[in-house]
């Protein structure tokens, strides 16, 4: 894959700055109104600052450049902090969810004011759908670039920070309906198990979310290889037996494999090093 890693650092702030603001205004409106499904709705966003942090870490460490020690660079280091980014979520997220959602069913609590509720409800979706909106521009300029759908990208791009914002945001999106949906239904029928229900809905949610992205990030972690077309068009320039005419000067080898390193180079910035063998393909 291209070298995002700008571009995907500035997403990253994007969501990180949102889901702080959010955060803090789901626990006052959650605190107020007394709502199991918007208390969880804060400890999501809150897992979500924190899994930005350690995104940046990612980012950041993953920009690390090659050393005695690290020959390859540091990219791997990028996919385990991704990885515990996705632990945070599901722990802190997740499991604080489905545990305050059961509490609330088999407890029962009358609400109070849910008018705060909703207002942050509705400046949350609006914050959330710009964070995702931001993410996923960015997605889809990878996917032109890679002749490739967004959907199919954003399940083999190893640029985690990327599909971390994306399977968030997407996430934060539909958990917030969820939430409202909850309290409406307390609304409507004055019994807290919708309430409940909503939080633990939001639980299992972060769940699938975390879960799939601590799958992804191992994959990486251990060794994936690039996706077919990319691999099958790098394979095209770089994967051949190149028999150079027997006039061919030293010189006139050296140009002629720094001409397609370059090539190469700039129809993938990401690659950091190219490795060509000429070699004879019949014998002499």
């Amino acid at each position: 894959m291209a070298d995002n890693s700008g571009e995907s650092l500035g997403t990253v702030l994007v969501a990180g700055g949102a889901n702080l603001a959010i955060a803090v205004a789901k626990l006052i409106a959650g605190l107020i109104g007394g709502s199991a499904a918007m208390l969880s709705e804060a400890a999501h966003s809150a897992a979500d600052t924190v899994t930005e942090l350690l995104l940046l870490v990612s980012v950041r460490r993953g920009q690390r450049p090659a050393d005695s020690r690290h020959p390859f660079g540091h990219g791997k280091a990028a996919f385990f902090w991704a990885m515990m980014a996705a632990v945070a979520t599901l722990v802190g997220g997740a499991g604080f969810s489905i545990t305050h959602g059961v509490h609330e069913i088999s407890h029962g609590e009358r609400l109070g004011n849910l008018i705060p509720s909703y207002i942050v409800l509705a400046l949350s979706f609006a914050i959330e759908g710009v964070s995702f909106l931001n993410a996923l521009a960015q997605l889809r300029r990878e996917a032109r670039r890679h002749d490739v759908s967004p959907f199919r990208l954003v399940s083999i791009t190893s640029d985690t920070a990327l599909k971390a914002v994306v399977y968030e945001d997407a996430a934060a999106l539909i958990g917030l309906v969820i939430a409202a949906l909850g309290l409406l239904g307390y609304q409507v029928t004055g019994s807290p198990v919708w309430d409940g229900a909503a939080s633990i809905a939001i639980g299992v949610l972060l769940l699938v979310a975390a879960l799939t992205l601590i799958r992804s990030n191992v994959s990486l972690l251990i060794g994936q290889s690039a996706p077919g077309p990319i691999e099958e068009e790098i394979r095209a320039l770089v994967a051949a037996k190149i028999d150079f005419r027997d006039e061919a000067t030293a010189a006139g080898v050296e140009i002629a494999c720094d001409e397609l390193d370059r090539r190469l180079r700039e129809r993938y910035p990401g690659i950091s090093q190219v490795f060509l063998d000429p070699t004879p393909t019949r014998r002499r």
